[in-house]
């Protein structure tokens, strides 16, 4: 089966960049990694990486949130005196 190489992937491009031959001999020969135990593993911790940071956004949007609201409470609160 013909791989679809019309979609270049960062991992291609680090894997070529840190061993040209590793990456010909894996997307062109396709020939088995020899330790396929240490690929599953940074795998792994790419995708708990991934994780870590997508809840870091996820916190920081709330924090944005938090902070946008205290602040018209805040406006609403000097408004609300301003008018007393």
């Amino acid at each position: 089966m013909a791989k679809d190489r019309s979609l270049v992937r960062a991992s291609d491009i680090g894997m070529w960049a840190f061993c040209q031959r590793a990456w010909w001999l894996a997307q062109v020969k396709d020939v088995a990694h020899q330790d396929p135990a240490r690929l599953q593993q940074g795998s792994r911790a790419h995708a708990d990486h991934g994780a870590r940071v997508r809840q870091a956004q996820m916190l920081q949007r709330a924090g944005l949130i938090i902070l946008a609201a205290a602040a018209l409470f805040l406006l609403a609160a000097i408004i609300a005196q301003l008018l007393a």
